[in-house]
Formats: C-alpha cells, sequence, structure tokens
C-alpha cells in the first residue's frame, strides 16, 4: 500500500485524544522525540503562521530545521517539512512502514493523526534536525504532539470557541486544555487571550513557575512593513510582512518573541536573520490572493467564527467604503456554521453555497436554509453541487470573490487550479 492508502486505514479510528498510545509507539521507535530540542505551538487560529514565521527565520540563521503542521491541503508530505522543504513520498512511505511495524501488537490501535506524529518524530530524528516546530492537532494537553517535557519554548497564539464538544464548553475548558502543552519550569509565549482564558492560563504558568512572556501586536508601519521591539533591550527589528491581514502583526510580535527566548538560550539568530526569515514567510491557504479564470480572488480557511471575523474585517478594509462580497462558501457539519456565517455574511453580498469533499460536509441546501434567517439582505443564495461551477459564477459577477469555510475545501480549489501548485510554496 503506499502512504495514503495507509494512512487512510487509520481514520476510522477517529479522533481519540490520549498520550498512552503514541508513548508506548515512540518508545517502540527509541523515542525519537527526545532526540530533537522543540518549540511546542498551540492556539485555536495563529498557530500555522508562527511556526510557518518560526521555521522561516530558524532557516535563515542556519539551522536545520523541522515544521510539523496540520492539516495538510493537498499531499500529507506538506505536514513534514525540513527547512521548508516536504518530506519525499519515498521518505514518508519508509517512515510510515517502520512506525506501522512499530504499532503492531500494541493493546490498543493508534489513530491517524498519532501515526502521522510518530512519522514526523522518526522523520526529524534520522535527518539529524538541530530544531523541530511542532504544532497541535487538537486542544493541547491529550494532543499526539504532546510528549515532551522540556520545550524551548511552549507558544500559545490564541483561544476562542471551537471544538467545544471535545474540549469542554467554554473558552475557560479550552484554555485548560491548551495550557497543558506548559512545562514546568519552561519559557512560555502567549498571545492575547479572552479575559476567562487568561486567567486559566496566568494560574497554569504561576503553578509551573514558568518564565512567561505576554506579546502585544507589532507595529504597524504601512504598506506591508512592521516593527517589533525586542522585550530585554531597546533593539527595533523593522520588517516586510508577507501574509495578509491585520492578525500577521500578533503572528509575527509571537514568533519574534519566541525567537529571543532562544537567543537568551543561546541560539546564533542574527537580527537580519529574523527580518529575512519574516520576509521569506509562505503559508498557503490563509489570505491567499490567487485568480480563478483570470479573475482575482481571495481564499482563506476561515473554518471557525474567530477566523471569520478576521476574514471579514480584512475584506472590509480593502476599499474606503466596504463593498458587496461574492461569497463561495463550504462548512464542515462539525464547525459553528451559524456563527461563522453570521461574522461573514452582510447586507448585498451574493452566497454561493458548496459541499466540502469530506464525508462530515454540512449541505449547502442546509447552510441554504440558515444564511437568509442570519442574513435576511442578502442578494442572492444559491447551492451548487461542486465547487468549479460555483467559482464559475461567482466570479463572472462584479466585487470580489472569496472562497471559504474550510480548509479542506481550500485545498479542494488548490488541486482544481489549472496551473499546479509547487509543493515548495506550499510548504515554504
Amino acid at each position: 500500500m503506499n502512504a495514503n492508502s495507509i494512512l487512510k486505514s487509520y481514520q476510522h479510528f477517529g479522533v481519540h485524544l490520549g498520550l498512552e498510545r503514541i508513548h508506548q509507539l515512540l518508545e517502540k521507535l527509541d523515542n525519537p522525540h527526545k532526540q530533537v530540542p522543540i518549540i511546542h505551538v498551540a492556539g485555536t487560529n495563529g498557530k500555522g503562521s508562527v511556526c510557518a514565521y518560526l521555521s522561516s527565520v530558524l532557516t535563515a540563521a542556519g539551522y536545520r530545521v523541522g515544521r510539523y503542521t496540520s492539516p495538510h491541503l493537498i499531499d500529507w508530505t506538506e505536514r513534514i517539512c525540513i527547512n521548508q522543504k516536504p518530506i519525499s513520498p519515498i521518505a514518508l512511505q519508509d517512515c510510515l512502514e517502520k512506525v506501522v511495524s512499530a504499532a503492531e501488537g500494541n493493546t490498543e490501535s493508534p489513530t491517524q493523526f498519532e501515526i502521522i506524529t510518530a512519522v514526523a518524530w522518526l522523520y526529524f530524528a534520522e535527518q539529524k534536525t538541530d530544531i523541530a516546530v511542532i504544532e497541535t492537532g487538537l486542544g493541547g494537553r491529550l494532543d499526539a504532539t504532546n510528549v515532551c517535557d522540556n520545550p524551548l519554548v511552549s507558544v500559545i497564539t490564541s483561544i476562542s470557541l471551537e471544538h467545544w464538544q471535545i474540549l469542554g464548553p467554554t473558552v475557560a475548558d479550552i484554555a485548560g486544555e491548551k495550557a497543558g502543552i506548559v512545562k514546568a519550569n519552561c519559557p512560555a509565549v502567549i498571545g492575547e487571550l479572552p479575559e476567562s482564558a487568561r486567567i486559566v492560563i496566568e494560574k497554569c504558568i504561576q503553578e509551573l513557575d514558568c518564565p512567561a512572556t505576554w506579546v502585544k501586536p507589532a507595529k504597524d508601519l504601512g504598506q506591508g512593513l512592521a516593527e517589533y521591539q525586542l522585550s530585554q533591550n531597546t533593539v527595533k527589528i523593522r520588517y516586510q510582512l508577507p501574509l495578509l491581514g491585520k492578525i500577521q502583526l500578533m503572528n509575527s510580535a509571537m514568533a519574534i518573541a519566541t525567537i529571543e527566548i532562544l537567543q537568551n538560550q543561546g541560539w546564533q539568530i542574527s537580527q537580519s536573520a529574523i527580518a529575512n526569515g519574516i520576509a521569506q514567510t509562505q503559508w498557503p491557504g490563509r489570505l491567499q490572493q490567487t485568480t480563478w479564470n483570470n479573475r482575482n480572488i481571495l481564499i482563506d480557511g476561515a473554518h471557525n467564527p474567530a477566523a471569520a471575523i478576521a476574514l471579514r474585517e480584512y475584506v472590509d478594509n480593502l476599499t474606503t467604503s466596504p463593498s458587496p462580497i461574492n461569497w463561495v462558501i463550504g462548512i464542515l457539519a462539525t464547525k459553528d456554521c451559524d456563527d461563522i456565517l453570521q461574522a461573514l455574511l452582510k447586507k448585498g453580498d451574493r452566497l454561493y453555497l458548496v459541499p466540502v469533499p469530506e464525508p462530515n460536509s454540512k449541505s449547502p441546501a442546509e447552510l441554504a436554509t440558515i444564511a437568509p434567517k442570519i442574513c435576511p439582505e442578502l442578494t442572492l443564495c444559491q447551492t451548487f453541487s461542486d465547487l468549479k461551477t460555483a467559482l464559475d459564477v461567482a466570479v463572472a459577477e462584479d466585487n470580489l470573490t472569496v472562497l471559504c469555510g474550510s480548509l479542506y475545501l481550500i485545498g479542494h480549489f488548490l488541486q482544481q487550479q489549472t496551473s499546479p501548485l509547487h509543493s515548495a510554496s506550499i510548504c515554504g
């Protein structure tokens, strides 16, 4: 079986949080997670961008840098990168076969996410990476990535209501789960949080005696330039922000604050490496400008209410007088569909609803009953059976077309584009 078939065979185990299975699996692989220093990143939104910034800066500083993120947009190889280059299909297959072999005979079969996480640890160890940037999959405390007792830095980017069915019904509950990546006496970098989450994180940090950096956004200098002042001196780092959206002022600041801690630990990272690394960062599928039928469109995951709010803020600020938007939207049934639509839709907008090519997609017909109740003044609300037809119709209209609602939908779109998206740009 190829890598995709092997991983698909573990899909039916679903989401099953816990650390016993991953510890058992990694022990059989000679504990590769103990061979690589890590930065551990959790959060509702922003963690992928922060991981991208960190790996780009550390690469610019001359280190051999692993990066593990999820989900992928097109191919499993995107999840596991070294110096911005995805793992090769051959290396993925090789590591996967070793992990599956190690899993045989276990009292309980690992989940799909545990398998691919073990592959990442094994690959980074075999490739002798200097450092790895590891993104949590779901939550933190019981996430399969949470197997290291002494991360170089633990980063919590943001906390809002998502995956509440698994992580708990309140923001405070979710904060408690994400706080699980914070370890005793290990530095923590924390973004701006809601009050209820901040209280939980503060208590955790105090109990574990963690040196904590609470980050404020970088200063917006205009024209895509930003400036961040290091906390322990008067040095200001000015850099070009390659990723779109106001939230990148915070995400880039969190990455730089994390880099400053590494500098204090003895890692050799110059100011020019920071500025150049930030400027060279790529993170596809998040506020990305592209084209369809030679018309400009914007694509973004926007798969939870907080991300949807940020997307709406971005498109509203594109012009001095906001214009109606052509929304092409597909959402998974497990997501907060009502709140996502509430954040996105405004009077005069056109809505083109599509299925996400996943088994648990919310049907366009169901979304079509919800949307007009949320925004009765839509100019149009139409359902489609496929993404291509919806985009063809949407871009024929005036105004900006935005595709959003699910990273799986964005991945499907990137596969549909006439010019293939190179894997280097996916992982870069």
